[in-house]
């Protein structure tokens, strides 16, 4: 199950594990995969400003759907 659509900026991404994290507006962190990047690149800077989605994955929220705003 996802929710709508929520702001923030990246502040981590390891390009050889795939794996971030991007801080919501409120301050939420939240961890997203590459394969997460909406543009299919699997490839994002840090400190690029992001609109993505929220999905529920073992029991934790996490980023998808990941798109520069």
């Amino acid at each position: 199950m996802s929710t709508g659509a929520v702001t923030g900026t990246v502040t981590a991404f390891d390009r050889q594990v795939g794996l971030g994290e991007v801080q919501a507006g409120d301050g939420t962190v939240y961890p997203f995969h590459c394969i997460e990047i909406a543009d299919g690149t699997r490839d994002i800077a840090v400190g690029t400003d992001v609109s993505f989605g929220l999905i529920c994955k073992l029991g934790r929220y996490e980023a998808a759907g990941v798109q520069p705003a």
